[in-house]
């Protein structure tokens, strides 16, 4: 009873830091049932799988190994060899992530490189072309651009507006680039705004349009 009180002791002092007022709050958090945190509370941390032990210290804000010292229960030897099997597992399941992690860095570099392909081709000789011609128009290079439309495309980036168009003033999405405007004040578009997701990522630049 005593043992049980002192880890409970422990994982509310945690949980105070971390801004957690209950079992079922820190249980909704980690996606950790409830039983689970009671077998915590009675020095059966050992007994748990070493995923649920990482989801608990991160949503303590306390790092794997200080998390897995402040809930061992010490004393008895085939307990300390559970908690060493646990650190292993957490070593194995860490390099896993790692090597995954690496995976899908190169697969995610892989398909937006084959999705410029035809940019990473072209560009550099029509660059150059350019440069040599000063009387090439601007027109022939944009088809090349298209790639990098689509891949952005893909990533989610969405343009706000188009460049020249007139719209609306909407402070939340239009910087304006000098003077002042109200909500609603008809602007002119000069640099594009970005969103991510649905998130706003670069306000578009606007201009006043005067009125006569």
């Amino acid at each position: 009873m005593q043992k049980s009180f002192h880890y409970r002791q422990k994982l509310k002092k945690l949980m105070a830091k971390a801004d957690i007022t209950s079992l079922e709050e820190l249980s909704k958090i980690t996606g950790v049932p409830q039983l689970q945190l009671i077998r915590l509370t009675k020095g059966l941390m050992a007994k748990m799988q070493v995923e649920t032990v990482l989801k608990l210290s991160r949503a303590l804000n306390i790092t794997l190994d200080d998390f897995i010292d402040l809930f061992s229960a010490k004393p008895a030897a085939n307990q300390n060899n559970e908690i060493k099997s646990l650190k292993q597992e957490y070593q194995r399941l860490e390099k896993q992530l790692e090597f995954q992690k690496e995976d899908l860095e190169k697969q995610f570099q892989k398909n937006s490189i084959q999705t410029l392909e035809s940019w990473l081709l072209q560009w550099p000789a029509a660059a150059t072309a350019a440069k040599n011609n000063p009387q090439l128009s601007a027109a022939k290079l944009l088809p090349l651009v298209k790639p990098i439309e689509k891949l952005l495309a893909l990533w989610g980036v969405e343009p706000i507006g188009s460049v020249g168009a007139e719209l609306a003033y909407d402070p939340q999405y239009h910087q304006l680039m000098e003077g002042k405007a109200n909500p609603g004040d008809l602007v002119k578009i000069r640099y594009l705004g970005y969103l991510y997701r649905g998130d706003l990522l670069y306000r578009a630049k606007v201009s006043l349009v005067k009125k006569f």
